[in-house]
């Protein structure tokens, strides 16, 4: 943290695509092993392991959950120690060996229970053994997948200047991400379901280890930063030090302030905003803080002006970040609860293909993956043209907010005709009974999900990178996994208390009222979207910039 007169990088020689090649064909076998385990894993839960579907859907949250926690404990050692490339190199290792527990989990029938029916009442215990393997492969492969796609993503934006070509670098990096996530949900789960789940974490064993293979072959190519020392023991020392001072008058005088070793240079960059100014009382000399040559005597007592502005930062983008929070948790609950709906619904589509139920969130990378791509070429250039800036990216989260909600709202009449059509059948005395509706009627409400994530996910990513001090670049973008972390935590919280106050998620989904879950979620994005728009009608950029370059004049 604070001031640096000079920039610590290697700059390696050759070209900025070739990088990007490199890192977006990992980036592609890392999303394949992640799909192969993940995506299928409530449906793994309760056809191995005989773990009913509600619970079964919590676990699956408690592990997305996880998974998305470390990537800020990854982009804080990478930040702080080690660098974006080391984590990578050593989380996808880490990777590698939790898929392969995994398939020896699928492999060996003495690590699993003996197969019973679904919603059956009879079916054997799982013993201890049998619940330690599997997840201590999922522990392992949830460290490898957090320590590795956000902080290969901030690798690859390292590798620009431009916030434009930055911005293109998020959109172009999570196609990469949902294209190949798309192959994972499709062929290793079709694999998982028709061949065995011994071939299909097989193959993402496989996919792992070319991933690592093609990561590291581009070493000597990549541009590195150099880790700065933790950023978080800085504005730690911001709060000490303003509580110490805080009955110390504030001065309005520049000269009073402590900039570091950068001279005029330092007063220039980190010139004191006018919000929040309490905290400048942390960068405020007193008698005995400073050496005759220009150190600080107690760290502790007295921090830097561009430390107290980085703190200052930070609180004004927490209204912001708090916002993303309540709209991950409904589209959480949703995409769980979805496919416990595909459980219950027939898989056809026409005479011989069938949908294996834990591929159909695919339509949500699917939507996504189009909607990227007709984002990225069609729709932000006709912007430019037609208002003459590029969409900030609070527009652009704003517009995945309007989408999620009509989403909760097509999601509960779907569900409102499935119960109507499993009591139309008189299905309530037959445990595992296949409602005959589609699983087709999934795919809008998946479709415009696909369709808001597009907009709001890359969005709040690029908005994370530019605006947040540059110390804390890889914890920034870490942030949203953070955001994706707890929303998944909140919905198993959300699930345990609808079903305590409420009957309408049972263990057999058809004899509750999962529709009205669906409506909840709905005004719960309703108000959310209130919050948000009171957000950012009152938040001011400070780095987000035009497509010229210049700073942007909309503040939303």
């Amino acid at each position: 943290m604070g001031c640096t007169c000079e920039e610590g990088t290697l700059i390696a020689p050759h070209t900025h695509m070739y990088r990007i090649r490199i890192k977006g064909r990992a980036v592609i076998g890392l999303s394949l092993t992640v799909g192969g385990w993940l995506s299928n894993f409530i449906v793994f839960l309760i056809q191995e392991f005989n773990i009913n579907s509600i619970d079964a859907a919590k676990i699956a949250n408690v592990v997305n959950g996880s998974s998305s926690f470390i990537p800020i404990i990854a982009a804080i050692i990478a930040d702080s120690l080690f660098g974006s490339f080391s984590v990578i190199s050593v989380s996808s290792c880490v990777s590698l060996l939790g898929i392969i527990l995994l398939t020896l989990t699928a492999t060996l029938n003495s690590l699993k229970p003996q197969p019973c029916a679904i919603v059956s009442e009879l079916c054997q215990p799982t013993s201890t053994l049998q619940y330690a393997i599997p997840y201590a492969g999922i522990a392992l492969s949830s460290i490898g997948l957090g320590g590795t796609r956000f902080t290969m993503a901030i690798l690859g934006a390292n590798q620009f200047d431009r916030p434009k070509d930055q911005a293109t670098f998020f959109n172009w990096c999570f196609v990469s991400i949902y294209s190949a996530s798309i192959v994972g949900l499709t062929v290793i789960i079709y694999l998982e379901d028709n061949v065995g789940y011994r071939r299909g974490f097989g193959l993402a064993v496989i996919t792992n280890l070319i991933a690592i293979a093609i990561f590291l072959s581009g070493t000597r190519f990549y541009k590195y930063d150099k880790p700065q020392g933790s950023p978080f023991v800085g504005l730690a020392r911001v709060i000490v030090a303003a509580t110490w001072k805080r009955n110390l008058q504030i001065s309005s005088e520049s000269k009073d302030y402590y900039y570091g070793n950068c001279g005029v240079a330092g007063v220039e960059a980190a010139a004191s905003s006018r919000s929040l100014r309490f905290l400048n009382r942390a960068a405020q000399k007193t008698e005995g803080d400073v050496r005759s040559d220009g150190s600080i005597v107690k760290p502790w007592r007295l921090s830097t002006m561009q430390q107290v502005e980085d703190f200052k930062t930070i609180i004004r983008i927490f209204p912001m970040w708090s916002i993303g929070i309540f709209l991950g948790t409904p589209l959480a609950i949703q995409s769980s609860l979805s496919i416990l709906q595909a459980l219950t619904m027939d898989p056809h589509l026409g005479p011989h293909f069938r949908i294996p139920p834990g591929s159909v969130v695919v339509i949500i990378l699917i939507s996504n993956v189009i909607s990227l791509s007709l984002i990225d070429r069609f729709l932000y250039p006709a912007w430019q043209k037609l208002i003459g800036r590029s969409p900030t990216p609070l527009k652009r989260i704003g517009l995945g907010h309007v989408l999620n909600i009509l989403s909760m709202a097509v999601a509960a009449m779907v569900e409102s005709k499935r119960l109507k059509v499993f009591q139309d059948h008189h299905l309530h005395d037959q445990p595992g009974a296949v409602v005959p509706m589609l699983a087709l009627w999934l795919f809008p409400q998946l479709t415009l999900i696909g369709i808001g994530e597009a907009f709001h996910f890359p969005g709040q990513v690029e908005f994370f990178y530019q605006e947040f001090p540059s110390s804390l670049r890889s914890t920034s973008t870490a942030l949203t996994s953070l955001i994706i972390g707890i929303s998944f935590y909140l919905s198993t919280g959300v699930i345990n208390l609808v079903q305590r106050i409420t009957g309408w998620l049972l263990n057999n989904i058809s004899d509750g009222k999962l529709d009205n879950v669906y409506w909840m979620l709905a005004v719960v994005g309703v108000i959310n979207f209130g919050y948000y728009l009171v957000c950012a009608k009152f938040y001011k950029y400070q780095n987000v910039k035009g497509a010229d370059g210049s700073p942007d004049p909309d503040s939303a």
